[in-house]
């Protein structure tokens, strides 16, 4: 396997946390949600972005007050550490039978060290796949990541139905509790009435039991609306 050195995992960490931060839309990151994002304090933040920018193949664009977005050379390389992180991901639910809850912290542990050949023979063993456990897309080998339309639970305001989308990976408790619930992606979803203080009831299936389920978690699951029957 390719091992990086510390110096490398902590830029591939920087690269992953803006483009997660930036979304979709590509948005400027301030270095304050990079900071917490991270851990890490703004001084600190700061003196990477600087760095990053000025390497000979910048890995960002910086600016003192205009916050940060990743370079195309940035962007790739990123884009690569979350390919090899969701595949592991992958592996290891498949093939290894992690539970859920776990395989996010392992692949944070192995995602910087496997080589190229080992990430091609992790996609051919599983068929190549999409979708890593948690609903989330797995960019292809060039670059390009499936996006679809989706919301958040806790910005439901009235009673529906909903697919699920995705649900979080970076919370393992938070995690076990839900899949204990059946809160998965693809499992149908139905809000039973308007949010409360308390959070969310809910259903799973089409006559699941209803739960309680809090805002704060509701904050970790995506969801795609379903037409009225």
């Amino acid at each position: 396997m390719t091992r990086r050195s510390g110096n490398s995992e902590s830029v591939d960490n920087y690269l992953k946390a803006i483009l997660a931060l930036g979304g979709p839309q590509e948005s400027r990151v301030t270095i304050k949600a990079l900071s917490v994002q991270l851990a890490v304090a703004p001084a600190s933040v700061t003196n990477m972005l600087q760095k990053l920018a000025a390497a000979e193949k910048p890995l960002v664009h910086y600016e003192r007050h205009g916050g940060v977005q990743l370079s195309k050379a940035g962007r790739k390389r990123a884009l690569e550490i979350v390919r090899h992180h969701r595949l592991i991901e992958t592996f290891l639910y498949r093939v290894l039978d992690y539970p859920l809850d776990e395989v996010h912290a392992e692949a944070e542990r192995l995602e910087h060290f496997i080589s190229e050949r080992f990430e091609e023979r992790i996609a051919a063993k599983l068929g190549h796949p999409t979708i890593d456990p948690h609903g989330h897309s797995i960019p292809s080998l060039e670059g390009d990541v499936a996006v679809t339309e989706s919301i958040l639970l806790a910005d439901v305001m009235a009673a529906g139905t909903f697919r699920i989308h995705s649900v979080s990976d970076h919370d393992g408790d938070q995690l076990r509790r839900m899949e204990a619930h059946g809160i998965a992606p693809g499992a149908r979803l139905r809000v039973r009435r308007p949010p409360s203080a308390a959070g969310f009831a809910l259903s799973i299936g089409r006559s699941g039991k209803p739960f309680q389920l809090s805002r704060d978690a509701a904050e970790q699951v995506r969801l795609v609306k379903l037409p009225q029957a």
